[in-house]
Parts: structure tokens; C-alpha cells; sequence
């Protein structure tokens, strides 16, 4: 039978057995559990690239300027088992990458994991009694607990009313999903977005089932940070050639912004999560010594950074080299908009902050 007809049928096969399970929760038979106090998701219906954690990081630095904030994750691929609170200072195996990267970057927000997201919360109470809301990472198809917000994250380049069921495509779910979420986002949108593009992707996603007000964000680079300490800061120029290191799930738009501010990029794509090895380490390190140009530089995300700095016995002169690249988010259009329905639903307003 042709690769093709086997994955249209395991496409069909999966939908039927997401459809059917989303259809007793929707009628009642399988029960969710929903909290007295704010609990917002921030989430998507297809699997990885949407941008979650920096929209995660984004708001919980917003909202915990007013309030108590807590982050709930799973901890992909982390070795450590149940709920268990997250530090700036814990490692990749116990923590996961995701959650480590927000641990290590938010200012005042408290980060946690469980893969059971209702016994996280009702473990964070018990940790963080002083709690006020919890984020949700990633928790929308996670329908044994019901958020008070949904946030539904879709790529600009990839947007879900263009994908396919898993696995002839990348969607979790159908795209009926989409009627569960209070709030859609357009992540990763070209910075230059005229008015009248933004339209047109509002209009393509009305017309599939979506009613909800539509925001449009893109992701903000920043300068490069040298990975290790004691490195010295190197900057990107236009006559720099960038070796790419990535492990994440949508490389391209990194890539893109680079090859516009730099003399060559040369990509090493590892798959989303990766977990780095000395092997690995081995191809990075000939990938670089292979660039002939004097002015060269490592850069990697942030996600991949703290994976790779829990890597022993790299090269001095690759130690030197490895960046990484802090992003941002940042909205194109009604940004206040936005933050008054959040800061509304959470009971705040916005005068501390």
C-alpha cells in the first residue's frame, strides 16, 4: 500500500479517535475540573513551533507585576517524575528545557512541572499558597482540567487552517478545537505585516469556525549572549558567517532573520528537544572549524543553550564561539487591547503595572 493511503488512513484513524474522545468531554460523560481561581492557557492545536514559551514568558512577566503568577509545564523529556517546583539553577533531566529557560529568565514568576496539570495545580496551592493565577504551557488538548482563558497559539508561516491531522500533517486535533479557545494568536507574523494581510488570515480563519478576537505577534530578536561565562561578547555583522544550531521545531524563521544580518548562515538542525551528546558536540565543532572565514560565529536559541551548557568537554575555541539568541514578543497590532482582557478575566488591573 502507498506511504500516502497509510498516512491519510492513520490521519482519518487518529481524528476519529480525538474526535470522539473531545466529544465526551463536550457532552459531560468525561468530567473536567475547573479551579475558584484564574487559570489561563496558553496552548495550540498543532504539535510544536507555535512559540508557546515565549508568549508563556511574555505574559507571566506581564501579569506578575500585579499579582502572584505561577507557570505550570509538563517538562518534556525531563527524567524526574510528578510535580516538583523549578529553579534557575536545576538541571535539563529534572526540569526539562522549557520550563529551565523560563525558570531562568522570569523575574518574578514561579515555575513548576507535572504532567498530571490538575495535580500540579493543586499541588502549586499547596507549594505556593500566596499563588494568584497559573499558566498553563501547552495544556489546550489537556481537557481533564478547564482553564478559565484559552489562549490558541498558530503560526503565521504554518497556520492551522492550512495543516492536515497528524500524521499526514501537524495538527492534534481538528480544527473544530478551535471553538474551545477565547483567544487566538498569529505568532511569528513578519514584522512589515500591512493591514491588509492581516485580513486576509482573519478572514481564512473565520471561515473555518473561528469567532474569537485575533491578535497578531512577531518574535523579537535580540542581541547574542555568550552561552558560557567569561566569553566575550561577539556581535553579528554583515560580514560575520553564523553557524546555526538548532533543536527546535521551526528553525526557519531564526534563519531567516540571521541570513539578513550576516554574511552566511550555515544550518545544523538537530530535531525538536534534542538532547545533545559528545557526538553531537563533534559535528558542531567540525561544522565550525570548517568555515573558513575568520569572522564566524556559533548561535543557538535559548531552549537549545541550556541543553548544551550542560555539555562537558567542549573546545575551548567553540566554548568562545556558542551564542545564544534571546527573543522576545512583540504584538503588531492592539497590544493594550489584548492585556485588558487578560488583566480583566485575572480580576487585576493594570495600575502597578
Amino acid at each position: 500500500m502507498p506511504v500516502k493511503i497509510l498516512l491519510w488512513l492513520s490521519s482519518q484513524l487518529y481524528g476519529l479517535a480525538v474526535a470522539a474522545r473531545n466529544g465526551l468531554y463536550d457532552a459531560g460523560i468525561l468530567r473536567s475540573r475547573s479551579f475558584t481561581f484564574p487559570v489561563i492557557c496558553i496552548g495550540n492545536i498543532t504539535a510544536g513551533g507555535t512559540g508557546k514559551t515565549p508568549h508563556v514568558t511574555y505574559l507571566a512577566d506581564k501579569l506578575s507585576a500585579v499579582m502572584e503568577v505561577a507557570v505550570l509545564s509538563r517538562g518534556y523529556l525531563r527524567c524526574s517524575k510528578g510535580f516538583r517546583p523549578v529553579t534557575g539553577a536545576d538541571s535539563v533531566s529534572n526540569a526539562g528545557d522549557e520550563p529551565l529557560q523560563m525558570a531562568q529568565n522570569l523575574k518574578k514568576a514561579r515555575v513548576f512541572v507535572d504532567r498530571d496539570r490538575v495535580n500540579g495545580i493543586i499541588e502549586i496551592k499547596r507549594a505556593f499558597p500566596s499563588a494568584e493565577t497559573v499558566i498553563l504551557d501547552d495544556g489546550f488538548q489537556h481537557r481533564s482540567l478547564k482553564a478559565g482563558l484559552n489562549i490558541l497559539l498558530t503560526d503565521w508561516n504554518r497556520l492551522m487552517t492550512r495543516d492536515r491531522i497528524l500524521p499526514l500533517g501537524r495538527l492534534r486535533e481538528s480544527l473544530g478545537g478551535m471553538k474551545r479557545a477565547d483567544i487566538i494568536i498569529v505568532t511569528k507574523a513578519p514584522y512589515n505585516i500591512t493591514a491588509g494581510e492581516m485580513e486576509a488570515v482573519r478572514s481564512d480563519l473565520r471561515s473555518a469556525g473561528a469567532g474569537q478576537s485575533i491578535w497578531f505577534t512577531t518574535l523579537a530578536y535580540e542581541k547574542p549572549v555568550p552561552l558560557f561565562f567569561g566569553t566575550p561578547l561577539r556581535g553579528i555583522t554583515a560580514g560575520t558567517t553564523v553557524l546555526l544550531v538548532t533543536g527546535i521545531a521551526e528553525p526557519g524563521p531564526l534563519a531567516a532573520y540571521l541570513s539578513g544580518i550576516s554574511a552566511r548562515v550555515v544550518p545544523l538542525s538537530f530535531p525538536d528537544h534534542h538532547q545533545y551528546t559528545t557526538g553531537d558536540i563533534e559535528k558542531i565543532t567540525g561544522a565550525f572549524d570548517a568555515i573558513s572565514e575568520p569572522d564566524k560565529i556559533i548561535i543557538t536559541t535559548t531552549k537549545d543553550g541550556v541543553r548544551l551548557k550542560e555539555i562537558a568537554n567542549i573546545a575551548d575555541h567553540v566554548r568562545k564561539a556558542i551564542h545564544y539568541l534571546p527573543v522576545t514578543v512583540q504584538f503588531i497590532d492592539n497590544e493594550e487591547e489584548f492585556l485588558t482582557k487578560v488583566y480583566s478575566y485575572a480580576g487585576k488591573d493594570r495600575q502597578n503595572s
